[in-house]
C-alpha cells in the first residue's frame, strides 16, 4: 500500500512572479528522472493564452527537500544557479513543460535564448516574438521589468489608436500580473516514496526504473552514478556490448556485493562509502568482461539482442567474480545452465528472489560441481514448427546462437558467412524462411509460417536474391550447384541432407516436421553441454 502523505502535503497558490524569482535563485528544479521539454510553440502560445483569459491551467506538484539530487535538469535552455546544501529545492514532479514556458516567456531576461514571445496589440494575440521591432507588438520578458515597460507605454502613445490598444494591454498586462497557480508541495519524502507518485500522476506515463531513482537519489558530490556506468559501457564497447541498460549493471552491482539483486540490496548501493563504491565498480566491470568473452566464443552471442533474458549476464557476472577462469568441467557446467535456463524459460518473468536464489546455487553449480542440470531445467520437448521466430521470444533468442555455433553457410554459394557480423544485432535481413512465407501465403499452405523451424541465417544479399522463391524449385539448384558439398552446406544449417530428402517435392509441413526434429536434436545435446 503506498504511503499516506497527507501530513506531508500542503496546498497554496502562487504569483507567476513569485515561481520565477525561484526559479531564478535555484530553489526550484527539475529531477533528473523528467523528460526533457518537448512542448510546441502553438502549445506555448495557447498556454499564455489561457493565462490572459483567466481560464485554469492546472496545478504545479513540486517536492520539497533539502537532499540534493545528484543530477538536475535545467529549465528548458536556461542554466540554473548552483545551491548550498542547507537551502531545501523544490523539484518539479508534474507540470514542468508549463513551468518552462512561463519562466521563459515571462522570467527570463530579454536577451537569454529560449523561446520568446509577444503579445500584438493590434491582432489581440500572442506571438513569437518577431525580430522587427514594432511599437504595437510587446515582449512580454518586460512584463516585470518596469523600466522596459514605463519605455512601451511611452512608446505606444504615438500610435493612432493608442486610446485603445492602451486599454487592451492593461488587460493582459493585469491577466499576467495577477494570475495565481495552484501549487501542491510535498515535504520531506524519499526518493523511494516520490518516485511512484511521479510514475502515478506523468501525463507521458513514464515509467521510473531502479537505475533512475539511483541516479537521482543523493550521492556525493564525488560520486556520480551515470559517470560510473558510463566506464563500465565504455570498457565493453570495444567488444560490441556498450548498449547495456543501467539496470543491469545495478543488479550486478548489486549481486557482486551482496549476492542478491533484490530492491532493497540495489538501493542499498548509496550507503556505500565512496571508495567502497568506486572499488566494487572497478571488480564489476572486470567480472562482466569475462561472460562477455564467453558469450562470444562460447555461445556465439555477439549483442545483447541475442541474450534470452538478462539474469543470465547478471548470473555470469557474480559467477566471474568469484573465479578467474573456467575449467574445462566448470565450462561444460555453464552451458548446460545456460542451453536448458535459455529453452525451458527458467527465467520468464522470475522475480529478483528468484534470480538471487540463482546466483549461489549456480555458483555451487559452476564452481563447486555440485547439483545436477535438471536442477535448472529439463530437456524441451517443444514443437519447434509451432513456436514463432519473434526477436523478444526467448527460444528465439537461443535458437540464432544455436545455428551460429553450427558454422552456417549459404545455401546458395556454401560461403561461409560470418556470424558476427551478421548478428551484431538483430537484424531481420540476416534471417531467411527458407519457405519463403509470400510463397506460403499465395499457396495458401497449413502451418506456421513463421516458426523457428522454418528460420535459416542468410547473408541480406543471398536473402534478397531467393526472394520469393519456390523452395521446391530454388533449393534443389542449391543442392545441384552446391554439387558434392551440398550435405555440409544443409548440415551447417540444421537442415535434411539432401541426398535422402526430397527437397523438390516435400510440402512446407513435411520440410517443418523434418526440420524440427533436427533441431531437438541440436538442442538436446547442448542441453548436455555439448556442440549442436
Amino acid at each position: 500500500m503506498a504511503p499516506n502523505i497527507h501530513s506531508r502535503l500542503s496546498t497554496d497558490t502562487r504569483s507567476i512572479s513569485s515561481l520565477n524569482e525561484d526559479i531564478r535563485r535555484g530553489e526550484i528544479k527539475i529531477p533528473q528522472f523528467q523528460r526533457p521539454f518537448v512542448w510546441t510553440e502553438t502549445q506555448a502560445i495557447d498556454l499564455l493564452d489561457s493565462i490572459a483569459s483567466h481560464y485554469p491551467i492546472g496545478s504545479l506538484l513540486l517536492w520539497k527537500t533539502p537532499s540534493k539530487l545528484a543530477t538536475e535538469r535545467n529549465i528548458g535552455d536556461f542554466l540554473l544557479p548552483e545551491t548550498d546544501d542547507l537551502t531545501p529545492t523544490d523539484y518539479v514532479l508534474d507540470g514542468q513543460q508549463r513551468l518552462t514556458v512561463i519562466y521563459s516567456c515571462l522570467g527570463a531576461a530579454h536577451e537569454d535564448g529560449g523561446f520568446a514571445a509577444a503579445y500584438d496589440l493590434e491582432k489581440d494575440e500572442f506571438v513569437k516574438l518577431p525580430e522587427d521591432f514594432a511599437i504595437h507588438v510587446f515582449p512580454i520578458r518586460w512584463v516585470f521589468d518596469t523600466t522596459k515597460l514605463l519605455d512601451f507605454r511611452t512608446g505606444l502613445r504615438a500610435h493612432p489608436q493608442y486610446a485603445a490598444l492602451n486599454k487592451r494591454f492593461d488587460i493582459v498586462y493585469g491577466a499576467l500580473t495577477n494570475y495565481q497557480i495552484p501549487v501542491v508541495t510535498l515535504k520531506d519524502l524519499t526518493v523511494e516514496e516520490v518516485c511512484p507518485i511521479f510514475e502515478r500522476i506523468n501525463s507521458s506515463g513514464t515509467r521510473l526504473s531502479t537505475y533512475d531513482l539511483m541516479v537521482a537519489a543523493t550521492w556525493s558530490t564525488s560520486f556520480d552514478l551515470n559517470e560510473e556506468v558510463a566506464e563500465i559501457k565504455d570498457a565493453l564497447s570495444v567488444k560490441g556490448f556498450s548498449d547495456i541498460e543501467g539496470d543491469t549493471i545495478l543488479k550486478c552491482l548489486a549481486a557482486v556485493n551482496k549476492r542478491s539483486i533484490k530492491k532493497e540490496d540495489v538501493v542499498g548501493l548509496r550507503e556505500l562509502k565512496k571508495s567502497e563504491m568506486e572499488a566494487l565498480v572497478n571488480k564489476t566491470k572486470k567480472a562482466l568482461l569475462k561472460p562477455v568473452d564467453l558469450l562470444v566464443t562460447e555461445f556465439k552471442i555477439y549483442s545483447w539482442d541475442f541474450l534470452p533474458y538478462e539474469a543470465i549476464a547478471v548470473v555470469l557476472c557474480y559467477v566471474f567474480a568469484n573465479v578467474k577462469t573456467l575449467d574445462a568441467t566448470q565450462t561444460r557446467r555453464v552451458r548446460q545452465w545456460f542451453w536448458r535456463s535459455s529453452f525451458d524459460e527458467r527465467y520468464r518473468g522470475a522475480s529478483e528472489h528468484f534470480i538471487s536464489k540463482d546466483l549461489e546455487a549456480i555458483h555451487q553449480f559452476a564452481l563447486k560441481n555440485k547439483g545436477k542440470p535438471d536442477d535448472f531445467g529439463t530437456k524441451p520437448r517443444l514443437r519447434w514448427d509451432s513456436i514463432a521466430f519473434r526477436s523478444n521470444n526467448s527460444r528465439s533468442r537461443a535458437f540464432v546462437p544455436t545455428l551460429a555455433l553450427l558454422g552456417p553457410r549459404n545455401l546458395t554459394n556454401g560461403v561461409a558467412i560470418d556470424t558476427a557480423e551478421a548478428l551484431s544485432a538483430f537484424n531481420q535481413k540476416q534471417f531467411h524462411h527458407i519457405h519463403p512465407r509470400s510463397h506460403l501465403k499465395k499457396i495458401n499452405a497449413p502451418g506456421n509460417h513463421n516458426s523457428i523451424a522454418n528460420i535459416c541465417i542468410l547473408s541480406a544479399s543471398e536473402n534478397k536474391l531467393i526472394s520469393d522463391k519456390d523452395p521446391r524449385d530454388y533449393l534443389p539448384k542449391c543442392v545441384g550447384t552446391l554439387s558434392s558439398d551440398a550435405k555440409a552446406v544443409f548440415t551447417a544449417n540444421l537442415m535434411p541432407d539432401p541426398a535422402t530428402f526430397p527437397y523438390a517435392t516435400a510440402s512446407f509441413v513435411t520440410f517443418s516436421s523434418a526440420r524440427a526434429a533436427l533441431i531437438s536434436a541440436a538442442v538436446d545435446r547442448l542441453c548436455d553441454g555439448a556442440t549442436p
